[in-house]
This record gives C-alpha cells, structure tokens and sequence, in this order.
C-alpha cells in the first residue's frame, strides 16, 4: 500500500497569490455572498456580450477582470458566476488510491483539516464537481501545487481544495470554469508531505468540514 501524509493545516484564501499565515484557519470568502463592483463587470460584460470578439479576447477579458477583482480582496463571484454544482464525485477515480491521514488529524499546533488520498505520483486528479477557479498556483506554502475550485451546491458556497500535485500538472488556470469529473492535473509530493498524496479539503460556507462524510453524503 502506497502512503501518504500531509503535514500542513492551512486554510486557503481565494487571493492568488497572498494567504493567511501559516497555523491559521482564516476562512475561505463566501464566493456568492459578494456583490461585484460596476468597474470589475464593467471590465467583462462588453466582451461577453459582443458577437465579434473572438474567444482568445474573452478569456483574456476574463482573466483581466478575474484578476482585478481578486487583487482588490473580493471573492471570484464578483469577477464571473459561479456554477451551480448538480452533481459530486470523488477527486480520484475508483482503486487508484487509499486513505491515509483524515480530517482533524494531529499537526503541530493545528489539526489537518483535509483528506488525504495516497496515490502513484502521476495519478489523475479530477474536479469534484462544477466550478471556477479561484486558485491555481506552483506553490502554496506547505500545501505544495494546489487548485482551489468554488462552487454552488444545495445553496451553499462550497471550496474544494487540491495539494500536493506535481509541478507542471495544472490543467487550468484562475478563473476557469470546470466540469465535474474534469481532469486538473496529478498527483505529486510537493510541499510538506511524506510520500505521494492528494490532500483534499472541503469548505462549507467558509468552514472547513470533514471531506469523507461530506463527499459519502453528497456523491451521486
């Protein structure tokens, strides 16, 4: 059996690039609770509405606005809308992992606040369910690669995170939107972690909740 351990606790903000420091459990922003500013659609409307921009331009629009909205400190939805997520499935396809380490595990001075799916480096990893992505970066403190995607379900706000993948993995970007079941990229061993692993979190209106019963409960 392969394992896998992942060390950090950290919770994930929706800025990009700036988080919360380490052994905190600042909450992720609620992606629908937020009114946009009229500068930041301002910046995307025209170019989803105009017949004659090509998509290149749109996605560039997109990522602009995307962009602005999420440096000024303003959750995703405020820059595009947020999917409403009808279906869940597991991150990992069936037989191609094992648990290890689970929610609420123990960490110095934290607890680990995710589930941990140990797997072969290279192992595909898959949204849980439809979104947009409000992080996707090479390296995030302890959490190593990560994608952070946002979502609507049942009338909640959920975030599903995504660690310790393999660097040059990523299949998507900030502010893309995905399907559930679409591949995101694989797993690796980067951060803090022993062995190869997916570390999965799942946030709930902005509470981190225990993935396993949350994805037994909501896995069609």
């Amino acid at each position: 059996m392969i394992t896998g351990v992942a060390l950090p606790a950290l919770t994930p903000n929706v800025e990009p690039v700036s988080a919360a420091a380490a052994g905190t459990s600042a909450a992720i922003e609620d992606a629908q609770s937020y009114s946009s500013t009229d500068e930041i659609r301002a910046e995307i409307a025209p170019r989803g509405n105009f017949s004659a921009t090509t998509p290149e331009e749109i996605d560039e629009t997109r990522s602009r606005a995307v962009a602005a909205a999420l440096a000024a400190g303003m959750p995703l939805g405020s820059a595009v809308e947020i999917p409403i997520a009808d279906q869940v499935v597991m991150p990992m396809a069936s037989g191609s992992y094992s648990f290890t380490d689970g929610f609420g595990a123990s960490r110095p001075g934290r607890s680990h606040l995710g589930q941990d799916f140990a797997a072969p480096v290279g192992a595909a990893i898959n949204a849980a369910m439809d979104g947009c992505v409000s992080r996707s970066t090479e390296s995030y403190q302890g959490y190593g690669v990560t994608i952070q995607i946002e979502s609507v379900i049942d009338g909640e706000a959920v975030s599903t995170v995504y660690s310790h993948m393999s660097y040059g993995t990523r299949a998507v970007q900030v502010g893309d939107c995905v399907t559930a079941g679409q591949y995101i990229g694989d797993v690796g061993s980067t951060g803090y972690v022993f062995g190869s692993c997916l570390h999965f979190e799942v946030h709930v209106d902005s509470v981190p909740v225990n993935p396993t019963p949350w994805l037994n409960e909501h896995v069609s």
